[in-house]
């Protein structure tokens, strides 16, 4: 292994590096290959580099051959100590060590022997007397005992002596080392952890340059178990071929590594390996299975093997190998024919289909109809139970089983395999498949199903699909059935491309050819889309109307997979109409039926769903907890998709922090863009400004509203009208306030009052009220404010919406304290803090308890202040201001409009009943006086003039410099 890669180690390495400067010795130790002398090689680099002065090293890497040579491992080690050093021993001492290094006559008495030992510790000594000793064993295992118990007696008495010991042992998974007695006293031992897939990933790309296609990644993984010279080994070798991976129970061992691992085991008598051959090649290996298999006593032939740490058999029988690798090297060992009579044998004792199916097919190695139809009917079975997976594999070999005069069967196999790969996320497969059906089927409507599998592969990345639909129609032409499934991909395509009237248009199309083909899956499916445009296009009525037609077909939600999107559809228009507590409870059950049996698609669009209700419904906790399973779900695909990030995003919002929501939203908005989705776009965007706007602050109210301008340009691009839109335009409204740009929040709130229809939900008048009361309340009328804010939160407390309520009482209670009304912003407040607190809602938990502790730092400096209360914008523009910053640069340095700028400081001018800039800045520095209290607390709107002051000094001095330059 290359000893610069330190993939999975950075961290271990970095233990062992504190470890000997605490201790007198470090001792990796593990199963071969899991990277021991690896770490001890780079923690001499490392020592050498940065930690430890120049000294003396003592190393040492003894062999399996060298165990029986008395002294070789004393030899290596002094090969560096120079023989003068040894004449400065006495005479017995020193006669003794040279005669072990094989300097002199071999010692061959116990007092000899002791002279040996009290000759190295006095060695030791002499060099520590010098410098720092640093003794190196990679290999304890293989130390000659004579070696080993000199190094166990000098460690002991080594005491305060500057000398460490680096050393690694071989060790069976699981078990301690035998020989920390040769370390110093306090040696820490240091396991050696497998690796993480991801980190065998990421070793097996680096190691060669290339990435292995993902199945033979994953096999790759599931036999090294974690081991990274397994898993270089079964990479190079998967790359020499060059070939996808063998269908079979194990991945092909290359022969070096088979002879390290099988040295023993090939001295096994023949009766032993051959049931050790059938033990590799079951799935599930027990005595019974054998015992079916035809072995008169396998516990017998397994015995010799156990003991070998091969295989070992628990208490019930059943038979485990002590690490994948093994099992792969005694297949792989085996000649083939021996291989097929195992199969053949086992396909007779196993009753299971999938494995029978596997077996059969294993054990027979040539085209074959029946082997291939039995393979079929297994993979369905497969994809039943919930292993897509499985199925995928089962019915790609089926395809290569299938007799070369029968092609139209073989691609429709091809086309089932690339179905289960889509069901399992595996992408590049299931393209692979398609993509070979359209190149070699002459049939028409294969070649379209081939087209549907790669416009599903596409996930939300429709936006270029319009040729990959065009041609699929033409194909299509006169087969209704086919028509509509195109159709109905054109209508998802507009969904998410934002041309809505065109999607509903598709939509509509695809269930009249669906239900002239009598193909009731792909009727409801459309339907369903319908449904979907329609709430998006702010048309409840119409899409009610369209989701009851297809729960009518399918049962009223009843028909199992045909109704999941239904389901899923029917709780986003509950969610979207404030029925909350009903979209929870129909997507929570959703999740329970479907459970493992559903595929990727499925599966995620439910947990987006259901993090989205969990959201608004205050479980803040909860939605935590599903996006982070949503997006390791996902992981395991190795896709990242727009709808996961959002989800994750939208969590942050809620339960997480700022930062985590904005880092997230910024991905989502990303891996939408590159999609063409704009459907999710709109979402990611909206999350994006409501992150933003957690802070209260102006710089983050400014980001946010140029997220929530896109939003509203986008939604209006797109004719949407429904109720998450409206809600947006209400946030927007929000960051323009906290900007500071009142009149463009007016604009925005009448924009979308117009929007709102008679039977809109509660929520979002409420939203509309909250930024309205802000608006209110930041131009001066705090009290006008405070009386919409009210009604607001009246509103909300009729419904099961906690986040919108806690939102709505932080405006309240920030508006009754610059209304001088104190109780009633601490009762605001505290509610807002104590709900926040109760359901996990930590970003607007910390909203309140800030707001909290500016109402405390008011009161304690309220009394005779006699300053104006400012908005924290307006606070922001006067201490700019007055510290000599013209409106142009107060308005970059906010990132707001030189109007808004303007307007602002119009109102500052008002509270302070000056006319000037000049006068401005006096009347700050009177009122920074006469807050001494305040300031000491940090904590209120006003205390920060003077910080304020400070920065506008530096803007000032900039533009005078900037003037400077310029006439230079």
């Amino acid at each position: 292994m290359d000893v610069r890669s330190l993939t999975g180690r950075r961290e271990l390495l970095g233990t062992a590096r504190a470890e000997l400067t605490a201790r007198p010795g470090v001792l990796f130790h593990g199963p071969p290959g899991i990277g021991k002398s690896l770490l001890v090689a780079a923690l001499m680099t490392s020592l050498a580099a940065h930690d430890r002065p120049a000294g003396t090293v003592l190393h040492c890497s003894p062999v399996p051959e060298d165990a029986r040579l008395p002294f070789v491992g004393l030899i290596d080690l002094f090969a560096r100590v120079p023989e003068s050093l040894l004449e400065t021993l006495a005479p017995v001492p020193r006669a003794a060590l040279r005669a072990a290094l094989l300097r002199g006559r071999e010692p061959d008495d116990d007092r000899s022997r002791l002279a040996v030992r009290i000759a190295v510790l006095e060695v030791l000594r002499t060099l520590a007397a010098t410098g720092p000793v640093l003794l190196v064993v990679d290999g304890l295992q293989w130390l000659d005992e004579p070696s080993a118990e000199v190094l166990a007696f000098a460690a002991r008495r080594v005491g305060d002596l500057d000398i460490r010991m680096v050393a690694a042992e071989r060790v069976a998974d699981g078990e301690q080392p035998e020989r920390l007695r040769c370390c110093p006293p306090g040696t820490v031992g240091l396991p050696v952890p497998p690796l993480a897939d991801s980190e065998v990933a990421h070793l097996v790309r680096t190691g060669f340059g290339a990435d292995l296609p993902p199945a033979a990644l994953r096999a790759v993984q599931d036999t090294a178990a974690g081991n990274p010279w397994y898993a270089l080994e079964l990479g190079r070798e998967a790359l020499r071929d060059g070939a996808p991976v063998v269908f079979g129970p194990v991945l092909p061992v290359p022969r070096r590594l088979r002879t390290l691992l099988l040295d023993r085991v090939r001295t096994l008598p023949e009766r032993a390996r051959r049931t050790l051959l059938l033990t590799s090649a079951a799935a599930h290996p027990s005595l019974t299975l054998l015992r079916a298999a035809g072995i008169h006593d396998p516990a017998a032939d397994l015995a010799e093997a156990d003991g070998m740490g091969v295989a070992t058999v628990d208490v019930g029988g059943t038979i485990r190998f002590r690490h994948p690798m093994l099992r792969a090297a005694v297949y792989t060992d085996a000649p083939e024919h021996s291989r097929r009579q195992a199969h053949a044998l086992l396909a007779r004792a196993v009753t299971e289909p999938v494995e029978q199916a596997r077996h059969l097919a294993l054990a027979h190695p040539h085209e074959d109809e029946t082997i291939a139809r039995t393979l079929m009917s297994a993979a369905a079975y497969a994809r039943r139970h919930g292993a897509p997976d499985t199925a995928f594999e089962l019915a790609r070999f089926a395809a290569r089983r299938t007799p070369g005069d029968s092609p139209v069967d073989r691609a429709e196999r091809l086309l089932a395999a690339a179905e289960y790969a889509c069901d399992a996320g595996q992408v590049e497969e299931a393209g692979q498949l398609a993509e070979t059906v359209l190149a070699e089927s002459g049939s028409p409507r294969q070649r379209v199903r081939a087209r549907l599998i790669l416009l599903r592969n596409a996930g939300q990345a429709l936006e270029g699909a319009h040729e990959l639909i065009e041609e699929g129609l033409l194909d299509a032409d006169g087969d209704p059935e086919a028509e509509a499934w195109l159709h109905h991909w054109a209508a998802l395509r507009g969904l998410l491309c934002g041309e809505l009237e065109e999607a509903a248009r598709y939509a509509r199309r695809a269930a009249r050819q669906a239900a002239r083909a009598g193909d009731t899956d792909t009727r409801i499916g459309a339907l369903a889309t319908l449904a979907r445009v329609r709430s998006l296009a702010g048309e409840p009525v119409a899409a009610d109307a369209a989701l009851e037609e297809a729960l009518a077909l399918a049962g009223d939600a009843g028909a199992g997979p045909e109704s999941w999107g239904l389901i899923r559809m029917r709780a986003i228009l509950a969610l979207d109409s404030d029925k909350v507590t009903e979209a929870r409870t129909q997507v929570a059950g959703l999740l329970a039926e479907i459970g493992e049996f559903a595929g990727v698609e499925e599966v995620m669009a439910t947990l987006v769903a259901l993090t989205r209700i969990q959201v608004r419904s205050g479980h803040c906790r909860e939605a935590l907890r599903t996006a982070a399973r949503c997006s390791r779900a996902l992981a395991e695909t190795g896709v990242q998709a727009a709808p996961t990030l959002y989800a994750a995003a939208l969590a942050a919002t809620a339960g997480g922090t700022a930062d985590e929501a904005r880092h997230l939203a910024e991905q989502a908005v990303r891996a939408s863009e590159a999609d063409g989705d704009r459907l999710f776009l709109l979402r990611a965007l909206a999350v994006l400004g409501q992150a933003e706007l957690l802070g209260g602050d102006p710089r983050g109210a400014a980001a946010a509203v140029e997220a929530l301008q896109r939003v509203k340009e986008l939604g209006e691009s797109m004719s949407a009208a429904d109720p998450p839109l409206l809600h947006w335009y209400g946030d927007l409204a929000e960051a323009l306030v906290v900007l500071g740009d009142s009149d463009a929040a007016g604009a925005v709130i009448r924009e979308a009052r117009t929007r709102v229809s008679d039977d809109a939900p509660g929520s979002v008048l409420a939203a509309l009220e909250r930024a309205e009361g802000l608006r209110e309340a930041a131009t001066g009328r705090a009290k006008e404010g405070a009386v919409r804010l009210r009604a607001a939160v009246d509103h909300l407390r009729r419904l099961p919406l906690p986040v919108e309520l806690v939102r709505t009482l932080i405006a309240l209670g920030a508006a009754e304290r610059r209304a001088r009304r104190r109780n009633a912003a601490r009762t605001a407040l505290g509610e807002a803090l104590e709900t926040a607190t109760l359901i996990g809602a930590a970003p607007l938990a910390a909203r309140a308890g800030d707001e909290l502790s500016r109402l405390e730092a008011g009161d304690r400096s309220e009394a005779g202040s006699g300053r104006p209360e400012l908005t924290p914008t307006e606070a922001r523009i006067a201490g700019l201001v007055g510290g000599g910053a013209t409106n142009r640069e107060v308005a970059a340095e906010l990132f707001i409009s030189v109007k808004t700028v303007e307007g602002a400081l119009s109102r500052v001018y008002r509270k302070f009943g000056v006319r000037s800039r000049t006068a401005l800045a006096h009347a700050m520095a009177v009122a920074v006086i006469a807050s001494g209290a305040a300031v000491d607390s940090g904590e209120d709107d006003q205390v920060r003039l003077q910080e304020q002051t400070v920065t506008a000094s530096q803007v000032g001095r900039m533009r005078i410099l900037r003037t400077f330059d310029t006439r230079r």
